[in-house]
């Protein structure tokens, strides 16, 4: 479990540093001025050629590698969920290096989320625990029999 989590980590840092670089990029291209298709146009061309926008791009997929290589080793319940520790990484990073204000009425919302990880990370345990059980039992009544 403790390398799931590792990796889940890292991967979150990703994510958050990819979130900083799109959003950051997508602020410096701006807003179309009316919605046309010349102008959303322009304003694809000016995205698909801004460097935070390209960097933001490689580090969400760098997280969604791992995301899949999680997914491919753990249940989907566990691994799902506890990306929403990404939020409060996101919220650190939008506050340190975006300078972004975050009211403690939003931290208290992340803090919601990560308690709810947490409870699905114990959640896991549990079921580790009683698979363990049950090999134990089941080796016990494989040896009686015998």
């Amino acid at each position: 479990m403790a390398k799931i989590i590792i990796i889940l980590l890292i991967g979150l840092v990703f994510e958050a540093v990819g979130v900083i670089y799109l959003s950051a990029g997508l602020k410096e291209i701006g807003e179309p001025k009316r919605i046309s298709a010349s102008e959303i146009g322009r304003a694809i061309g000016r995205g698909v050629t801004n460097k935070k926008i390209l960097l933001g791009t490689l580090f969400e997929t760098i997280f969604f590698c791992g995301l899949l290589y999680l997914l491919s080793q753990r249940d989907a319940s566990l691994i799902w969920p506890l990306t929403s520790l990404g939020f409060f990484v996101t919220v650190m990073a939008a506050k340190i290096i975006l300078k972004e204000e975050v009211s403690w009425v939003r931290w208290a919302g992340v803090v919601c989320i990560v308690i709810g990880a947490g409870i699905i990370t114990w959640s896991e345990k549990m079921k580790e625990r009683k698979a363990e059980q049950s090999k134990s039992t089941a080796a016990m009544v494989s040896q009686t029999r015998e």
